[in-house]
């Protein structure tokens, strides 16, 4: 019964990590802003980190099933 927001939970976690990803590094490679007002130096760490927090719990949802 449990199983179904499991499910859900993994697929919000990995598409949101998957998406800002992919997002970080098609800004990078432009050489555009990842985040208005922040400095490169510090946005691209800061996503980057935040969406391998995302995918690695959105594996944990999956592995816990």
């Amino acid at each position: 019964m449990e199983s179904g927001p499991a499910v859900f939970a993994a697929t919000v976690f990995l598409l949101f990590g998957g998406a800002l990803l992919g997002w970080t590094g098609a800004r990078s490679l432009r050489r555009a802003p990842v985040a208005e007002g922040v400095r490169p130096a510090a946005a691209v760490p800061l996503a980057l980190l935040a969406s391998g927090v995302s995918l690695a719990l959105g594996l944990r949802c999956l592995a816990r099933l």
